[in-house]
């Protein structure tokens, strides 16, 4: 029976298995709910003791595995000992900037000579050019770098292998049979890599590449012959972590080691940059991943989608205490007008999507919407109708558009068969996100292509609409000392998401509205223990209703722990996702944790 959710929702416990509980128990000394949270999760009994404690020592592999990597590192190598003049050209958005930034800050370490190129959005678009090839080239530079772009760039690298410049492409994009004949592509989605790396992003893969270049100059006494330090790629983690969490690839694996390792490099403030931007963004607690993901990475991405597209790699390099103000100043600014951009847009296609809310494939087009915004309104449509969106603004005959997919359906392949397909001009990405640029006749065929190629899809992944829970707890649970074992399992989010929960028979004792959208709340379980929450977003929508409704009637709420510091005290509160009235759920546990 589905739960009669505020929000639509059918609550669905996960399944575990309670001898797997049992197991881990008794055999690795855990306690009852990380033992459950790991059955959930289906670790590997030899797995749990690295998942539990994710060390970069642990899970780097040799970096050798990738395709192309060992070329790559001695090609740079050559480059940098008769000091070759290097280009970067970067992605405009988080991933892009990290990876800009870890190859920058490196060759600055070495004394080499460099000079990055980050597109314009509007102007440029997704990727390199010739033209801005040539630019580099123009500018000196003997090898150039493509980092979260390249893997599809088959012009701009024959342009500059004519000019005898070689190309190494960093990336982690989806790629065809055929590649560009770049000196060198590594990328672990290249369908002959076997490295089983494919869950990392730009920034990951641009950490291995530095890491086989320390080696590789190690090995030889280079650091020694030119008395230049080793760089400490540790301390290149924080930047690592951030495009590793915006980019919402896999936290498994490397990724796990990664995130973990960075959000401690970060809480020490060694990147002036993202130290001058954690303080404009006035955050006083350890950095988490929430800080990753929810303002520092929008503040990075603002220049790229409204304003000045190299200013987020130009802070992330920056060493200027003043420069470095400048820029994350403007781009707090930036942020501020996307999120009106982004506010206004939204409105607009909800209400002109009704009467498409029955397509399997959201495609809307229209005249001149801001492109840097449409890829974050595409997601905050395909979150509310739980199926691919994909945003098209149109420019005189050409359309440039953001696609957003939901689990389930690999949009980035369907882009790419699209081009191969000559529906689309160019484009690519990965399994849940994507852009391309398309002629305007092309539209309806291409959407018609689409929603074919869904139509091979188990429709049920948009019609349930599931929201999937961990366990059910009684309200005496939501302690700090529950918080640090659910806590054990960290670094949360895309392939280790975060734990969600049940509480059931609650009443509302106060509930208030706090910064004008949210909603806090005392609730009161039936022995009389009471907890504290809020609602994010919920003023305006059915959640936030029923929160500051006056009435007796108990109710269950979903969501999960968070944890409030605030001058040096901690508590832990409860952010609710959802609310049900109905007590019968899917998969229903015997008993509570807590």
């Amino acid at each position: 029976m589905n739960v009669l959710s505020v929000s639509g929702k059918n609550w669905i416990l996960k399944k575990y298995d309670q001898k797997d509980i049992s197991f881990l128990k008794n055999n690795f000394f855990l306690d009852e709910i990380t033992s459950k949270l790991l059955s959930i999760r289906k670790i590997k009994k030899e797995d749990i003791k690295s998942f539990l404690n994710p060390s970069i020592k642990n899970y780097l592999p040799n970096p050798n595995t990738l395709v192309d990597m060992e070329k790559a590192t001695l090609r740079t190598i050559k480059s940098i000992n008769i000091k070759e003049k290097v280009g970067i050209f970067g992605d405009y958005d988080v991933d892009g900037a990290t990876s800009t930034a870890l190859l920058g800050k490196y060759f600055k370490e070495l004394k080499i000579p460099y000079e990055i190129y980050i597109p314009d959005r509007k102007k440029e678009g997704y990727g390199p050019t010739v033209k801005s090839f040539e630019e580099l080239i123009n500018n000196g530079v003997k090898i150039i770098f493509t980092v979260d772009c390249g893997t599809l760039s088959f012009d701009p690298i024959e342009y500059a292998k004519k000019k005898n410049i070689d190309v190494i492409v960093l990336d982690h994009h989806q790629s065809e049979i055929n590649l560009p004949k770049a000196f060198s592509l590594i990328n672990p989605n290249r369908f002959d890599d076997k490295s089983n790396l494919q869950y990392l992003c730009a920034a990951g893969v641009t950490f291995m590449f530095l890491v086989s270049m320390n080696r590789e100059l190690r090995l030889s006494s280079w650091f020694t012959k030119n008395k230049i330090n080793e760089p400490n790629l540790i301390n290149y983690l924080d930047l690592v972590s951030l495009g590793t969490v915006c980019d919402v690839v896999p936290l498994i694996g490397l990724n796990r080691a990664i995130v973990k390792q960075g959000l401690k490099i970060l809480k020490e403030k060694q990147n002036l940059g993202l130290k001058t931007l954690l303080d404009i963004c006035k955050i006083e607690s350890n950095p988490s991943i929430y800080h990753l993901g929810f303002m520092l990475g929008p503040r990075i991405n603002a220049g790229g989608r409204v304003g000045k597209c190299s200013h987020g790699a130009n802070l992330l390099l920056n060493t200027d205490p003043k420069n470095a103000f400048k820029l994350a100043s403007e781009l707090e600014q930036f942020n501020k007008e996307r999120q009106m951009l982004e506010k206004d847009l939204l409105q607009k296609l909800l209400n002109e999507t009704k009467d498409n809310s029955k397509d399997p494939v959201l495609v809307l087009s229209g005249s001149n919407w801001h492109e840097g915004i449409i890829g974050i309104v595409a997601a905050r449509l395909k979150d509310k109708f739980n199926k691919p969106v994909i945003i098209i603004s149109i420019d005189g005959q050409v359309g440039k558009a953001s696609a957003r997919s939901i689990t389930g359906f690999d949009i980035g392949s369907v882009i790419i068969a699209a081009t191969q397909n000559k529906i689309l001009s160019k484009g690519g990405g990965h399994k849940m996100a994507g852009g391309f640029s398309i002629d305007v006749k092309n539209i309806d065929k291409f959407k018609d292509f689409v929603c074919r190629k869904f139509k091979n899809v188990n429709e049920d992944i948009i019609s349930e609409k599931p929201m999937y829970l961990d366990s059910i707890l009684s309200p005496t649970a939501i302690n700090l000392d529950f918080y640090n074992k659910v806590n054990n399992l960290a670094p949360f989010g895309s392939g280790n998401p975060e734990p969600k929960f049940i509480i059931e028979n609650l009443k509302t004792i106060n509930g208030r509205i706090v910064g004008e959208k949210h909603v806090k709340s005392i609730l009161i379980g039936l022995d009389g223990s009471s907890i504290k929450t809020i609602a994010f977003n919920a003023v305006e929508n059915d959640l936030g209703a029923y929160l500051l409704k006056k009435n007796n009637k108990t109710f269950n709420i979903a969501g999960k722990l968070s944890l409030n510091e605030w001058k040096g005290q901690s508590n832990v509160e409860f952010i609710i996702d959802d609310i049900s009235v109905n007590k019968t759920f899917k998969n229903k546990v015997p008993s509570s944790i807590g």
